[in-house]
């Protein structure tokens, strides 16, 4: 890592996807931080392109990569908004050389999260499905609500996305319903309802339900809905720009700027345990 009066040196993996390009865009906004890297998978179209004329932006400098060169191109953090699989070869690579990660990516299954886990053994990790500060927030209240209401309450998660989205539930309801089931003391793989159809019976008190929409253009849109007798309670979250991820993003990568291996989410960026 860089010391306290050098710029961080920030990577972007996926930076021709939708995420890339605010990253880069927001970098560019962001004091103490140096895009040098961006990375995209080989045969992309955007190889070679200068990664600030891809965000909309002046030329930077900063042309698109293949990330099979990542393992050799100098920088600090890599901050990965892509799929699965490029994420865990992403992390290998960045662990074997003691670079810290920043990862957004959704739809990893317990065996990806694992390989994660080993990698941040080896280099400081923050891993979150959601990074934006408003989200992060509503976690804590989540579980604040959830101890108080206790079982007297019926749980829903309701989400929404633009039409582009692959995964379903999206990382950031599934970790709403896990920190509701904590709180409840209940295991969200047991109890968990995705979607419902037909003579679905009556609902079990312990069923944490979930939602899951898409269309347009929404960038993010989850409630979860505290359904007692005679009263509701609704803890909504709306995003309306990307910024508000790639600004959390920045947040957390310059939060590990010296940290120790580890894997951190944004809870532990934020303070907020």
């Amino acid at each position: 890592m860089t010391d306290a009066n050098t710029p961080l040196r920030i990577a972007i993996a996926g930076a021709a996807g939708r995420m890339g390009r605010t990253l880069i865009a927001a970098c560019a906004e962001q004091p103490g931080l140096m895009l040098t890297a961006a990375f995209e998978h080989a045969g992309s179209g955007a190889l070679g392109l200068d990664a600030g004329v891809l965000a909309g932006l002046p030329a930077n400098g900063v042309a698109i990569a293949g990330d099979d060169t990542l393992a050799a191109t100098l920088f600090d953090v890599l901050i990965d908004f892509t799929g699965p699989a490029a994420t865990l070869a992403h992390a290998a690579a960045c662990a074997a050389s003691g670079r810290a990660l920043v990862i957004g990516t959704t739809g990893l299954d317990a065996t990806q999260k694992a390989e994660l886990t080993a990698a941040a053994a080896r280099t400081p990790i923050v891993f979150a499905p959601n990074m934006s500060v408003g989200v992060n927030l509503c976690f804590a209240l989540l579980a604040t609500a959830a101890r108080v209401l206790g079982d007297d309450f019926d749980v829903e998660i309701i989400e929404a996305h633009h039409r582009h989205k692959v995964d379903a539930p999206s990382g950031t309801a599934l970790r709403m319903g896990e920190v509701v089931a904590q709180a409840l003391g209940r295991d969200l793989r047991q109890c968990a309802v995705y979607g419902r159809e037909g003579q679905t019976g009556a609902r079990p008190r312990d069923a944490i339900g979930f939602a899951t929409v898409r269309g347009g253009d929404i960038v993010g849109d989850h409630t979860v809905l505290f359904a007692g007798d005679g009263e509701r309670i609704e803890i909504t979250h709306k995003a309306s720009s990307r910024l508000t991820f790639a600004r959390g993003a920045l947040r957390a990568a310059a939060w590990l700027k010296n940290r120790p291996s580890g894997l951190y989410d944004m809870q532990d960026v934020l303070g907020l345990r």
